[in-house]
């Protein structure tokens, strides 16, 4: 197993130092899946829930959370974000909520995707609670990464 790179010598938590790292393009694509009633996703896709329009107003959250992980997630580093695409669209039994994020930096943004869709699924919850207080979220996950020093990965 690697040596947890958050964690130093003696245990403690600590900001890995990427100063030495090379500049490269980085992307991550991460996915999340909001389970909700038939009735509840009609509504969402109507636009006519209670609170506005579901779908735009969960994509604007996830790109703003994007641009604020750093500030949520402790050992993050600040990064410069050059896109971040978020969007919330209807499956089998509920809205899909995908996130792309790109930069070009010493360090993924792998957290910034996994942010950027938790925080649209939670949008996408308030936004339908008085509807459907049991909607569920579900599978938030990285699916790909590329990039850096490890290189690209692909969820199998």
């Amino acid at each position: 197993m690697s040596r947890l790179t958050h964690i130093d010598e003696t245990g403690r938590a600590n900001m890995v130092d990427v100063s030495a790292k090379a500049v490269t393009t980085r992307e991550a694509l991460a996915e999340g899946f909001v389970r909700m009633s038939a009735e509840t996703l009609a509504l969402a896709l109507s636009g006519d829930a209670k609170k506005g329009d579901v779908r735009s107003t969960a994509e604007i959250a996830g790109i703003m959370a994007a641009k604020k992980t750093a500030d949520l997630i402790p050992l993050c580093h600040p990064l410069a974000l050059s896109k971040v695409e978020v969007r919330v669209e209807p499956g089998q039994g509920g809205l899909s909520v995908t996130a792309r994020v790109r930069t070009s930096g010493q360090t993924g943004v792998e957290m910034e995707a996994l942010t950027a869709v938790s925080v649209a699924c939670l949008t996408v919850y308030d936004m339908l609670k008085a509807a459907d207080k049991a909607m569920t979220i579900e599978a938030v996950r990285l699916m790909e990464k590329s990039g850096g020093k490890s290189g690209d990965w692909k969820r199998p």
